[in-house]
């Protein structure tokens, strides 16, 4: 399996509602081999304050996605740390929007590689926002997306959470009012982790016990400080908050027409949801597929929430993701 990596630059990058982002790169990473006909790519875009190195547990041989077969591209999204985010540029706009990330993603691959058509987009969370928007983008150059937990546009209860996240940050004494902070703001990411613990995982996951026994926490405070606390506090909080307004902002008929952009995807639309998902509920996707040409509906019956889409502890959410996937990939 080859594997290879790299900066993509953008220069001044004109954004979607308005003003630029300066200096903007891509750093991403590929794993497989690109072939002659150049049409067995699968782009793989990040999720919330994730970093390629986080998505890679299923690439592989008996992964959800083989190398062996496809060309796996993952872009690291703008805010998270690697790519142009608040941390690594002082030009930093006010929203950097899912459009903007897919423009991007397309040049880098158009450039880079001389890919114009993909085989498939897959993503989770906030990838899955960017699997929906590239197939509304670019409708002839997508085949096949995968809709991991997400949905078309953020709905209201979605951006009840992320605004009440952004309010958490934006409360802490070192916020500048503008975006950005004078240090990082240690007691609002430790509220700012214990406030996500319980969107990402369901009432059932806990109730189950499985953050003792399944992730092997000694008790429920441990598992706060070293599943949420600490993985947030890794993270600069001014690419986090950016981050959250791009998930907020999330929308891919752009304020417009809903129905009318979902009826325009030509590409074929796996919808997995997870079955006790928060953030992004069944109810979502089942509103969506009406309006879809070529959309299928599978949910991942697990009590592991919006984790189950991103499932590395879950064999059971793994084995049924692969499954699906891999169907969708070989149709």
């Amino acid at each position: 399996m080859t594997a290879q990596d790299g900066v993509f630059e953008l220069g001044d990058w004109p954004l979607h509602r308005g003003g630029t982002l300066p200096g903007a790169r891509i750093v991403w990473k590929s794993h497989g081999t690109l072939n002659a006909a150049r049409d067995n790519v699968v782009l793989y875009p990040t999720s919330y304050g994730a970093q390629h190195p986080d998505l890679e547990w299923l690439i592989g041989p008996d992964g959800i996605l083989d190398p062996t077969r496809w060309f796996i591209v993952i872009p690291n999204m703008f805010g998270n740390g690697l790519s142009t985010s608040p941390s690594n540029n002082p030009g930093w706009p006010a929203l950097v929007t899912a459009w903007d990330n897919v423009r991007a993603q397309r040049r880098l691959l158009a450039e880079v590689f001389g890919v114009e058509r993909l085989h498939a987009v897959y993503g989770w969370s906030m990838g899955a926002q960017q699997a929906y928007h590239w197939a509304a983008a670019f409708p002839e150059a997508v085949a096949r997306i995968v809709v991991n937990c997400g949905s078309a546009r953020t709905a209201v209860h979605n951006q009840v959470f992320l605004r009440s996240q952004m309010a958490v940050l934006e409360a802490a004494p070192e916020y500048d009012g503008r975006g950005g902070f004078s240090a990082q703001p240690a007691a609002a990411l430790r509220a700012f982790g214990r406030v996500y613990a319980g969107w990402a995982l369901s009432q059932d996951f806990y109730r189950a016990n499985l953050h003792l026994t399944a992730l092997g926490a000694p008790d429920l405070e441990t598992f706060l400080r070293t599943d949420w606390e600490e993985r947030f506090a890794r993270r600069a909080a001014a690419d986090l908050l950016a981050q959250l307004r791009t998930w907020d902002a999330g929308d891919i008929a752009d304020g417009g027409d809903l129905p009318a952009a979902l009826a325009a995807i030509q590409a074929r639309v796996l919808l997995l949801p997870s079955a006790t998902d928060l953030y992004f509920r069944v109810a979502d996707n089942e509103a969506e597929l009406p309006h879809l040409r070529h959309g299928r509906l599978s949910v991942i019956p697990s009590i592991w929430g919006h984790r189950a889409g991103n499932p590395g502890p879950s064999p059971a959410d793994a084995a049924f993701i692969k499954a699906e996937v891999r169907a969708l990939l070989d149709s």
